[in-house]
């Protein structure tokens, strides 16, 4: 498999388990001690966090792999934020004490939930020195994490990466060579006013979806040629329905998430497209002056409607969050993609797991032909 191969996992909160699916799908067909098939791995939100923990085993695939679907299939809400009502409750008024208080007093970020519990996994499961390691060895060449930075309103994509590549600068997006660590994937996967912003070098980011204009261009740029992309855009959006009343304010919320994780990504995917026609109209030389190349892609997207799914889920979610939620309007019945985007617990993860598997194994034929297997 050429090193100019990338994975590109997008951002989804909980439906991020859908990622590991597909990937179990893949990994059966290479021998145990195989390397993973992409040499790039470029990650937004929960995306990153998938992508970190796979190039962090790039030299195994099957045991990446199997360490994350068991990460997955063992999740509980209260290891991702806070969610019993003591620790609810205690958030909450800590949030309305520092509404109070001074900027110049409290710099602290407010949120509506406690996300440390994250912060603590992520520091026992992930082993950031084996990124570098990996690239040394040649197991791996880049690892990139999309951020927001909210000083600039800029996206700003960390890497690590070999030392032929080199930081890239565009209108409203860049890419700086960082050793990642923990707080960047806290950075990538801070959803707007849900998760507190992270500061990192005296700026503050968040969601990397938030601000992202070009989700592809991070893979681009560290070299790719080939790209895979795991899309977690959800079906229920292709639907037009007529609604007889003003929509609640769940259901836009829900409608402004799928907007952040979706459709900029399939946006992407549309120019990159009519861009790859044009160029077949260029003879060679040119391209080369206009220093454009053609990007094969590969997209694998969820078959059924994720809200519906996490909606058989609803009662899995703890009492002191669906509480919560109920104060915005949203409850079992709610016409909002906001619970499959915050429900992480072993029954609905699981549930994504086996349809990334599926979605996966009904698409291998184009699979085995894009990994050339």
């Amino acid at each position: 498999m050429p090193a100019s191969t990338a994975l590109v996992l997008g951002g989804g909160g909980a439906r991020a388990a859908y990622q590991v699916g597909v990937l179990k799908a893949i990994v059966q067909f290479y021998p145990r001690n195989h390397g993973i098939p992409f040499k790039i791995v470029c990650g937004t939100s929960a995306g990153a966090i998938n992508g970190t923990s796979i190039a962090t085993h790039a030299s195994c695939f099957h045991l990446g792999v199997r360490k994350l679907e068991w990460v997955w299939r063992h999740f509980e809400t209260s290891k991702v934020y806070r969610s019993s009502i003591p620790g609810v409750l205690a958030h909450l008024g800590r949030m309305a004490l520092r509404g109070m208080q001074h900027d110049n007093v409290n710099s602290d970020a407010g949120s509506l939930l406690d996300n440390e519990p994250l912060r603590k996994l992520l520091n026992e499961l992930i082993d950031f020195g084996r990124i570098d390691r990996n690239i040394r060895s040649g197991a791996l060449t880049a690892l990139s994490v999309d951020t927001s930075c909210y000083n600039n309103s800029r996206s700003v994509t960390f890497f690590q990466a070999n030392r032929e590549l080199d930081n890239w600068y565009r209108a409203r997006r860049s890419g700086e060579r960082s050793r990642l660590n923990t707080e960047h994937l806290l950075a990538s996967s801070a959803i707007p006013l849900v998760f507190p912003s992270i500061k990192l070098k005296q700026h503050y980011y968040g969601d990397g979806s938030v601000h992202q204009l070009a989700p592809l261009a991070s893979p681009i740029h560290l070299g790719a040629e080939r790209i895979m992309v795991i899309n977690l855009d959800s079906p229920h959006k292709l639907e037009t329905r007529e609604l007889e009343y003003h929509p609640k304010t769940a259901t836009i919320a829900g409608h402004l998430l799928d907007t952040i994780f979706s459709d900029t990504l399939n946006s992407d995917l549309e120019r990159l497209e009519r861009i790859n026609n044009t160029l077949q109209l260029i003879p060679q030389e040119s391209r080369e002056r206009l220093s454009l190349r053609p990007i094969t892609t590969l997209v694998i997207k969820p078959s059924e409607d994720l809200s519906q799914m996490a909606a058989r889920y609803y009662q899995d979610m703890p009492f002191a969050i669906r509480t919560l939620l109920s104060f915005i309007g949203i409850d079992k019945e709610s016409d909002s993609s906001i619970v499959s985007y915050l429900l992480f617990e072993k029954a609905y993860t699981s549930a994504l797991i086996e349809l990334g598997y599926q979605d996966a194994m009904c698409q291998i034929d184009e699979i085995k032909a894009f990994f050339r297997l």
